[in-house]
Formats: C-alpha cells, sequence, structure tokens
C-alpha cells in the first residue's frame, strides 16, 4: 500500500504500522511525541474550504459556500479543480472572468438568474457537460450561464484577489489550483495516533517540526535553539491564533526584525509580560514591536494544529544549531570541518583543551561569516555543579545570569576573593534576583563546596557565594542561614576556584545526567 510520511510517497505492506512507516523513511521522531495521521487525501480534502487560483498576474483565493444546496456543486469543484491548471482564461467582460472549459458530470438549465459581484459560478457553455466554465463575477448582473439545477450555479466566494481578478485578460493562464489549508480543516481530518496504530492505503502520516530561521534575527533565533536543544519542545499554551512555548519565559533577548505574524510564523516575545516566551502562529495576525520574527514552519504544520497543552512535539531546524562549547578543540574541528566552516583556534590551542566561548556567538551570524573562533581554557579550571531541586527559582536565577539556561557553559565574575578567608563570592545582578524568596535555607552548617544565593530578606540580593571548609553559622555569601538560599554544590574544580581572584571569569558546567 502507498502512504506518505512527511510528505514523501513510500510503499509499505498490508498491515502496516505508523512505526513502520517511520522506519522506512528514517523518519525524525522523538519517542513520545504527538503523531498525526489524515485517512486519506479524499478525507482530508473533505474538510477543505478555500482554494487559491495561481494566475501569472497574482492569486484569487475563492471560498466554498457551505450550504446544502450548493453542496452537489462543491464536491463537483472538489473533483475537477486540478483539470484548470494551465488553461488559460476564456474570456474576459466588465462584469465576469470565465476560466475553461472542463468536463464534468453535470446538468445544465436554461433559466437566467441574477448575480452579485463576488459569486463564483459553474456554467455549462452552451448546455454541455463537456464545455463547463468557471464564472468569476466582477459586478452584479443576470445571465444565463445554462447552469445545474443547484444554488444558480453558485457554489463559492471570491475570498481574496479581487484586484488581480480586475486585471486578468484572455491571455493570461492559470498556473496552478490548490486547497488552501487551515487548522480547522487539518483538526476535522487528522487524528492523534500512536506508532502503534494501523495504516490504510493513501493515510498521511506527520512526525516533526521543520523550522527554517528567517537570519534576519540571529539573537532570537539562537533563543529558539536552545528551547529546541533536545529536537523536542512541550506545548505550554494552545487556542485558535496560536501554539505557545513557554519554557524558556524570563529570558529576555533584544528587539530584532518585526513583521507579519502569518499563519506558521515563529515569533519571540521580546517585551514586555511574557517575554521569553515562543510562539507559532496557527492564524495570521498583524505585525507587533513586542514580537520578534524568527522564522516559518516548512514542515509539519499539521501538528501544530491538532497538539494540545502538555503534548510534546518532535522538532528540527535548518540550519542546525552551531554550539562549540564545552567541546575540545580537537572535537571542534571536526565538527566545523563537516560544516564547512573555517576554525580558528584562540586562548589554550591545545588540541584537548577546553572551548568555553566562541566569535560568533550566535549561529546564523556563523553561517553568514562561515567562520568561527573558539576559545580554550584548561578543562581542569572548569567548575561542574550539581543543583538539588529544592531551590527551584534560586537555581534559574544562578543558570539566567551565568548564561547555563540556553547554553551548554556559563560563568560568573569573581566579585570577592581574598586569601585565607576560605570563601570566594560571584556578582549577581539584583534586578533579576527580585522576588528570590528563601527556599533551601541552610539549617545547621554549609557544607565544603555547597553553593548559595542570597535571598530577597537580605540587601545583598542575587551575589551568589560557596565556600571551601564547612560552616555553621554563616551561609557562602556571608548572610545568616536565613539569608541563603543553597542551590546545589561543586562537586568538580572546586580546588581550583582557590586560585582565582576579583575580576576573574570563572566558566561553569552543570552536572550532566
Amino acid at each position: 500500500m502507498l502512504v506518505k510520511v512527511n510528505g514523501q510517497k513510500v510503499e509499505l505492506p498490508e498491515g502496516s504500522t505508523v512505526k513502520d512507516a517511520i522506519q522506512a523513511v528514517n523518519a525524525p521522531y522523538k519517542e513520545g511525541c504527538v503523531l498525526g495521521v489524515i485517512r486519506g487525501k479524499e478525507e482530508f480534502e473533505k474538510h477543505i474550504n478555500k482554494y487559491k487560483l495561481k494566475t501569472n498576474r497574482g492569486s484569487v483565493i475563492i471560498e466554498m459556500i457551505e450550504d446544502d444546496e450548493a453542496s452537489e456543486l462543491v464536491k463537483e469543484w472538489k473533483k475537477n479543480y486540478k483539470k484548470l491548471e494551465n488553461l488559460h482564461v476564456r474570456w474576459t467582460t466588465s462584469e465576469e472572468v470565465a476560466i475553461g472549459p472542463i468536463k464534468t458530470d453535470l446538468e445544465s438549465t436554461h433559466e437566467e438568474f441574477f448575480y452579485e459581484e463576488g459569486e463564483v459560478v459553474l456554467s455549462l457553455s452552451g448546455f454541455t457537460s463537456d464545455s463547463t466554465h468557471v464564472i468569476l463575477i466582477k459586478d452584479d448582473h443576470s445571465s444565463v450561464y445554462g447552469v445545474p439545477d443547484y444554488n444558480r450555479g453558485v457554489f463559492a466566494r471570491i475570498a481574496g484577489g479581487r484586484r488581480t481578478l480586475l486585471h486578468l485578460e484572455d491571455r493570461d493562464i492559470i498556473k496552478s489550483v490548490e486547497p488552501v489549508i487551515e487548522r480547522k480543516s487539518i483538526v476535522k481530518s487528522a487524528a492523534v495516533t500512536d506508532i502503534g496504530t494501523p495504516l490504510e492505503e493513501g493515510n498521511q502520516v506527520f512526525t516533526y517540526v521543520l523550522v527554517k530561521p528567517s537570519g534576519d534575527s540571529p539573537q532570537s533565533t539562537e533563543h529558539f535553539f536552545a528551547l529546541a536543544k533536545n529536537e523536542k519542545i512541550k506545548v505550554d499554551y494552545e487556542s485558535n491564533t496560536f501554539v505557545g512555548f513557554y519554557e524558556l519565559q524570563g529570558l529576555k533577548k533584544s528587539p530584532e526584525t518585526i513583521g507579519e505574524r502569518k499563519r506558521g510564523t515563529v515569533t519571540l516575545r521580546n517585551s514586555g509580560k511574557g517575554v521569553g516566551k515562543v510562539y507559532i502562529y496557527r492564524e495570521d495576525r498583524v505585525s507587533t514591536p513586542s514580537h520578534t520574527l524568527i522564522g516559518k514552519v516548512e514542515k509539519g504544520i499539521q501538528l501544530l494544529d491538532i497538539a494540545k497543552n502538555g503534548d510534546e512535539i518532535t522538532f528540527k531546524t535548518e540550519p542546525n544549531r552551531i554550539m562549540t562549547l564545552a567541546m575540545t578543540q580537537k572535537e571542534a574541528e571536526f565538527y566545523l570541518r563537516d560544516r564547512g566552516i573555517e576554525h580558528v583556534r584562540d586562548g589554550l590551542m591545545d588540541d584537548d583543551a577546553l572551548i568555553v566561548s566562541q566569535v560568533p556567538n550566535f549561529t546564523m551570524d556563523i553561517v553568514k561569516e562561515n567562520k568561527l573562533k573558539t576559545l580554550g581554557i584548561n578543562r581542569d579550571n572548569l567548575v561542574e555543579i550539581e543543583f538539588n531541586e529544592d531551590s527551584p527559582r534560586s537555581s534559574w536565577y544562578f543558570k539566567k545570569i551565568s548564561g547555563l539556561i540556553d547554553a551548554p557553559l556559563g560563568s560568573l565574575k569573581v566579585h570577592f576573593a581574598f586569601p585565607g578567608m576560605k570563601v570566594i563570592m560571584f556578582k549577581g545582578d539584583a534586578k533579576e534576583a527580585k522576588g528570590l524568596i528563601p527556599e533551601n535555607n541552610p539549617q545547621t552548617c554549609v557544607k565544603k563546596g555547597e553553593l548559595g544565593i542570597t535571598n530577597m530578606s537580605r540587601r545583598h540580593i542575587g551575589i551568589i557565594g560557596v565556600r571551601f571548609e564547612d560552616n555553621d553559622e554563616f551561609g557562602p555569601t556571608g548572610e545568616p542561614f536565613n539569608g541563603t538560599n543553597v542551590i546545589g554544590r561543586i562537586i568538580k574544580g572546586l580546588e581550583s576556584l582557590e586560585n582565582f581572584k576579583e575580576g576573574d571569569l570563572v566558566y561553569v558546567a552543570e552536572k550532566k545526567s
């Protein structure tokens, strides 16, 4: 049997499942993510309501009439519309544009009817079905079109492209006629399913969403790359208008390219309430300064149409994110060579040196320059942290100001380090720390290597610190226990921290699970 997987045709044995189809074409799919199956072209087109007639002068969109009187005409249109492709405009007048002829199974009448501007008619010229034309009405008038005995032959209305219609002449050509895919047609015809679901002839399977960045908003695009770092994203909100992904809410990026939010457009909220949220649009919306355009969905809009709150969706991007942090210089050399990108080593250039920064920092800028400089350090100078689960707000704050939220490595600047004090402190951000409530306060002792942050109960909110020996009186930032939130412990690199001075940059990473 013939089925389609993400638009790719594949022959499968009878009784095959969605899993078999995925494996047959090696389709991108992460276990547990939402899937979509459309039960064949006929089932899908049954719910299509709009069609685009593309001409050499522009496009005209027509919308089917949802009325029982026009139902037979709509069926005939859906059965025959592809026959109009590559035909010329047959004639034009001040009142109408005619396209055809095509052959249908309709029967004509000889009655005269009144037609209004914007109506679309199936006309049997010469009162024969072998010469059926599609008539687009430009102005109110009465005529005998030899129409079938249904709804005066009217099966649709013009929904867009009236200016194009006014300029069409009899030498113009219909390049294509395509259904306009809307969310409601997808939802009515697609079923969320599991990989064990049996397939039938003509089924269409959708497994992932492909996003193509525009390249005009590199910082915001990198935000999206970070969101999709595991090639799947959880839906946090869905409405008729958009699907929202809020995992990185609160991570602000500067405004970049602004524009119309068409169906399939990916945007980042750059200001106001909800900054850092990512949206993908199911319906068209106008532009707004608070939304930066990231790119658009190239494949898999069907999954975004049917996804519900809490669902996970498999995502791919084109191009993929270019991220060398936490690689060695040698690993980055091979990684970048495979992508055709020139590699320039900086800092410690040994093959086993650990990369802690890259210039340019953003993927879309790297693609444009086709060149990347990587800064290496001695791996022994990397500080590795194991976070606990008892201080989520404080851990988020730490990851945000260090850069660990959207990158595999982060950095902190030393604020206080004095020989013999057995403590080191790092600069925080009082503004970002606002609202940092007390959580996971130490009770009897702060252990060597425990990482703490000053909470909102104390004046120096947001300061980060770690002690090099146990202390049963004060936390790592010198505050009483009730002013200290413990977020985790350093499991690697604690000894090297004692060698850092005020103003130095310390590179940090989260322990790999």
